[in-house]
């Protein structure tokens, strides 16, 4: 006999035939089908809550994200007393200046300078905003602000 496809058949006990279930008392598991009697489990379509619990097991173990992260960029902050320490007098500073003495980390857009205390040189800075206290304590040395003016194409419409 020759191998063709009309004469391919599986192993012989291989493939057995689906117990069809409530088909008559006589079969083995005919009236209640396997599902006892009455109750939820019993009716068809019920107790569907089985075929969730391994997502709600699984959602439950994530841990919940609670508060939101801002979408605008906050200003890298640097005290007062670091930046009076770390440059000369009359010097200018400004955010690369910064960012050079490892004052801000290297990703930070804008800066804010904050502290308070005497400050004995004369530091001006450039394009850097500052907090009340620490801005009086720069200008009270004799040093200064320069702040970038704004555009009229960065203005909204």
């Amino acid at each position: 006999m020759s191998l063709t496809l009309n004469t391919i058949k599986p192993k012989a006990g291989s493939r057995t035939k689906r117990f069809r279930v409530g088909r008559g008392e006589g079969t083995g598991s005919g009236k209640t089908a396997g599902r006892g009697t009455k109750g939820q489990r019993a009716r068809s379509g019920g107790r569907n809550k089985l075929k969730m619990k391994g997502v709600r097991a699984m959602l439950l173990s994530f841990p919940k994200l609670r508060g939101f992260r801002s979408r605008y960029v906050k200003a890298g902050t640097v005290s007062l007393e670091r930046a009076s320490k770390v440059f000369s007098a009359k010097e200018t500073i400004d955010l690369r200046a910064l960012k050079a003495k490892n004052l801000l980390s290297r990703n930070a857009s804008s800066a804010k300078l904050v502290g308070k205390g005497p400050v004995e040189k004369v530091l001006n800075f450039s394009g850097i905003k500052a907090s009340e206290t620490a801005k009086a304590a720069v200008e009270k040395a004799g040093g200064s602000f320069i702040l970038p003016k704004k555009s009229k194409s960065s203005k909204k419409r």
